[in-house]
């Protein structure tokens, strides 16, 4: 069988910016919007109605999701040059890497980074401006967090702690910057716990794939920390936390027990897991759980606004 093609000049940043991952951006937006949503029409308690019933203010909510799309990419970018330049990549199973392959030269991959984040930092200023000025120093943190989780003297992610840090960010971060966009406020709080289980259960798929590699290259992320049997089961456990916090949501909002329905899809890469998978076999299965995480988070937000 002859060798795939290499991709071409733009297909490799394409395929660099990582697009299985980038449910992991929108899915927040879109679930903290419904909320947001929520919050403007008055049926949270103690909350006035802003403008109506049913309003979203599309414009702020297409802002958030290019900050959250741009950081994210910028995210992978910022990962796939701190990766490639300390030799990490050198071992990994996955989708291409840009400088550990040698696609792209790394100053290249790192200006792509920046330049991500600085996009997010212009529609992050908009949106500063039309609501609090505090969303500048939120917005830096991460964009801090984006670059430290493999970059700077002691990246987080090889001290096992970017399970913590994804679930903080994309689960109560992104979730509730999102809502406070529309409404000025917060509420229904435990939307940001499925939303960032998701998140932490795609990264870990991820992280379960490359323990060996990791492992060798001293990349001591929490699947190499806990070891694979563990491992496996904080990704089982993700999602029991996804069904949990959807629970929790429907204290309020009955319609959102709907975003249990897709869970459904989890029990297929749940098992592949739990039967011992590694390396290659696990490339399904971040497929799914990317698919999982948008099924869930689009019920989720539709049962927020039913």
């Amino acid at each position: 069988m002859a060798p795939a093609a290499a991709p071409g000049p733009l297909a490799r940043w394409v395929v660099g910016a990582r697009p299985r991952t980038l449910a992991a951006a929108g899915v927040p937006v879109v679930v903290g919007t419904a909320v947001g949503w929520w919050l403007r029409s008055g049926a949270h308690p103690g909350t006035q109605p802003v403008a109506g019933p049913g309003v979203v203010i599309w414009w702020r909510a297409a802002l958030a999701l290019v900050v959250a799309l741009a950081l994210q990419v910028g995210t992978n970018y910022a990962n796939d040059y701190s990766d490639g330049v300390r030799g990490s990549d050198r071992a990994r199973v996955g989708p291409l890497r840009l400088v550990a392959s040698g696609a792209a030269a790394p100053g290249s991959v790192r200006n792509a980074a920046l330049a991500c984040f600085g996009v997010a930092g212009v529609a992050g200023l908009v949106l500063a401006a039309v609501t609090t000025w505090w969303l500048l120093p939120v917005g830096a943190a991460c964009a801090a967090a984006g670059w430290l989780y493999t970059g700077g003297p002691k990246p987080y992610g090889y001290l096992g702690l970017g399970e913590v840090f994804v679930f903080v960010f994309f689960g109560v971060v992104a979730t509730g910057g999102s809502a406070y966009v529309q409404a000025g406020n917060f509420g229904l709080w435990w939307a940001f716990v499925p939303v960032g289980l998701l998140s932490t259960a795609l990264l870990e798929a991820n992280n379960l794939r490359d323990i060996p590699g990791d492992a060798a290259s001293g990349k001591r992320t929490l699947a190499v920390r806990l070891g694979p049997r563990r491992a496996r089961w904080l990704y089982v456990g993700s999602f029991a936390g996804v069904a949990a916090g959807v629970i929790g949501v429907a204290v309020d909002r009955p319609w959102a027990l709907l975003a249990l329905f897709p869970l459904a899809l989890a029990v297929r890469p749940c098992a592949a897991v739990l039967r011992g998978a590694e390396g290659p076999e696990l490339l399904p299965v971040l497929g799914r759980t990317g698919q999982v995480q948008l099924a869930v988070g689009v019920l989720l937000a539709v049962g927020v606004l039913v």
